[in-house]
């Protein structure tokens, strides 16, 4: 099938980039070397792929429309394709070991043979509807990761970079900033996609460079998740049912949640976390 008989499905929420300045620019901003791994997510019928073909040889897709799958096996000859929803394939096992920086021994490894070492990077323009799954499935082998170039509703977006204080300062940004260093790049006109969206996109670059976190992830996600389902509440309020016989005074639990800093939660959860009986 060729892509001028390709029609866009609805129900899966594709809208593909056609504006070639647009893709070069993402082609230019993506920090990936010739000999690491990529993985682009939602390729449709390969509209960037077609850039990334040229200068990745470990590059894969993962594709849930079979139909788009037909023209990219069509387009890429020798380019492995995944045809499932990104949701349900088994991403640990499709990501390769990487050696994580977080148990890099400096005085032992020679910076630039660390920096020669394959990465593995993620790049995609995103389904809007389950932009905020994939990138909870992305921290969460984060360890595996470099870094991921993202296409997204801008206002997802701008949740992901938002400060404490602010209306946009929510779960998205408290996990991504303590999981990643989320980079803001810059907007995408409706305008770019055929068929056009009705909002604004916009990239951004999540860098997975943060250290190992001192608590689990499953608490800091209970933690921040119960505090910002009642964030009208102030803290001590909402985090009732999680403090319950535990002496918190040395944590100011008389704000709202959007006060705290992502640094906050994730010592709270730490300590929490050192209260439960081994």
């Amino acid at each position: 099938m060729s892509t001028d008989r390709f029609r866009t499905k609805k129900r899966l929420g594709q809208h593909f980039l056609t504006d070639k300045n647009v893709l070069s620019n993402i082609v230019s901003t993506f920090p990936a070397s010739p000999n690491d791994w990529v993985l682009e997510i939602g390729p449709g019928t390969g509209a960037l792929t077609q850039y990334l073909w040229l200068r990745y040889p470990r590059l894969e897709l993962v594709e849930v429309d079979a139909e788009a799958v037909a023209v990219l096996n069509e387009r890429f000859e020798g380019v492995l394709i995944h045809q499932q929803d990104i949701l349900k394939v088994n991403i640990q096992e499709l990501i390769p070991e990487q050696l994580d920086a977080n148990q890099v021994d400096a005085d032992r490894v020679d910076a630039d043979q660390e920096a020669a070492k394959p990465k593995n990077f993620i790049i995609g323009n995103l389904p809007y509807y389950i932009t905020s799954p994939i990138l909870f499935a992305l921290l969460e082998h984060r360890s595996r990761l470099a870094g991921a170039l993202l296409m997204m509703q801008k206002e997802v977006a701008q949740r992901l970079v938002a400060l404490p204080r602010t209306k946009d300062y929510g779960i998205l940004s408290v996990q991504t900033q303590l999981m990643s260093s989320p980079e803001y790049l810059f907007d995408v006109k409706p305008g770019s996609f055929s068929p056009p969206p009705k909002v604004t996109s916009a990239m951004l670059y999540v860098h997975f460079d943060k250290p190992a976190l001192a608590c689990s992830d499953k608490m800091l996600k209970t933690v921040v998740r119960t505090a910002f389902n009642q964030r009208r509440k102030k803290l001590s309020n909402a985090l009732k049912s999680m403090i319950q016989g535990v002496d918190c005074s040395h944590f100011d639990l008389d704000v709202r949640a959007e006060e705290w800093t992502p640094d906050i939660y994730a010592e709270f959860a730490a300590y929490l976390e050192a209260q439960v009986p081994e």
